[in-house]
């Protein structure tokens, strides 16, 4: 017999706040035209993208993502010292090590908790909010904060005719904690290594490292078709797979969050799932571009300031992206 004690954690958890941050630069899509062969029309076409934010040198992974921290913990009423885990969803912080949630925590005034760094692409988010409420219901931590950070403007070929308007730079985090009731349902998540080369870093660090100058700086590729029908067709029923592991149907939401990969992949999606006219789709996309792991917790950041979600409201989130990962839960707004 085990002489292990239970762990006296909550039987729920819950989002308690959010916050984000969004560089102060603007770069509109004529922007990008001064290095691709495109359009303005084109680029909207596709993408339905027409500005993005890209940080400046000071504006680093971790200096957006203390101050996205900052208003989620403002929004949660919850101190930093109170914090147990942080938590950081990012593909674009260059140190291999240490996890740049160290210096996040230390920046935050959290003391001494639990951090790491987690990659799962544009699903990070959903990662990391799984991950967040196991450690509040097991009882590792009764307060845990959740970020989704990148600067792809590192990581972006300008002279990629296919890619080089998709990508943004920001921050987004929330706050898990306790709950009396069920506010984050059941995730469905997993992975399709066997599509894992449809996005890429284009060079391998170690190759990259090995090679005489003129070599160009690693950047994301995508191979957009075949991402784009992935994501239309088979994210669908993922999402739809997280309605029914949470017990509810589409016509019980009250908002839609995927990730903001591309206004199309996003209108598709809602065209198959079926969503009533009532339930208000995030749209961020138009002017944040993609920022992968920061798109859906900036998406519900800004959907709540602006009015369009209330707290309460229950949503759909998903995010999917390299590897090919994804995950899909339903949660109650803060």
């Amino acid at each position: 017999m085990s002489k292990i004690k239970p762990a006296k954690g909550s039987p729920y958890a819950r989002i308690l706040g959010v916050g984000g941050y969004r560089p102060t630069r603007v770069v509109p899509n004529e922007v990008i035209l001064e290095t691709i062969d495109s359009s303005d029309e084109w680029i909207r076409s596709r993408s339905g993208i027409a500005t993005r934010h890209w940080a400046s040198p000071q504006e680093t992974v971790a200096a957006m993502s203390v101050e996205a921290s900052g208003k989620a913990l403002a929004d949660a009423g919850v101190a930093p010292e109170q914090i147990g885990a942080v938590i950081v969803s990012t593909v674009s912080h260059f140190k291999q090590t240490p996890a740049v949630a160290t210096e996040i925590a230390h920046r935050i005034g959290a003391g001494k908790p639990a951090a790491f760094d987690i990659s799962a692409g544009c699903a990070g988010f959903g990662y990391g909010l799984t991950l967040a409420k196991g450690l509040v219901v097991e009882g590792s931590a009764e307060y845990v904060l959740v970020i989704g950070v990148e600067r792809l403007s590192d990581l972006t070929d300008l002279e990629d005719r296919a890619t080089a308007f998709l990508f943004g730079d920001g921050a987004g985090a929330v706050i898990v904690g306790p709950s009396d009731e069920p506010a984050i349902g059941p995730t469905v998540w997993g992975s399709e290594g066997d599509k894992s080369e449809t996005i890429k870093q284009t060079v391998p660090w170690d190759e990259y490292l090995g090679k005489d100058g003129g070599e160009k700086f690693p950047a994301i590729t995508q191979e957009g078709q075949a991402v784009f029908r992935w994501a239309v067709f088979e994210m669908a029923k993922v999402a739809q797979q997280a309605l029914d592991a949470a017990g509810i149907t589409a016509d019980d939401l009250d908002v839609f969050i995927p990730h903001q990969a591309n206004m199309r992949i996003i209108d598709s999606m809602v065209k198959t799932l079926k969503l009533p006219e009532h339930v208000t789709v995030a749209r961020d996309v138009e002017t944040t571009g993609n920022t992968s792991a920061a798109s859906i917790p900036l998406a519900m950041e800004r959907l709540l300031a602006t009015g369009a979600a209330k707290s309460g409201d229950t949503a759909l989130v998903i995010g999917f992206g390299a590897g090919l990962v994804y995950a899909a839960t339903v949660v109650t707004l803060p």
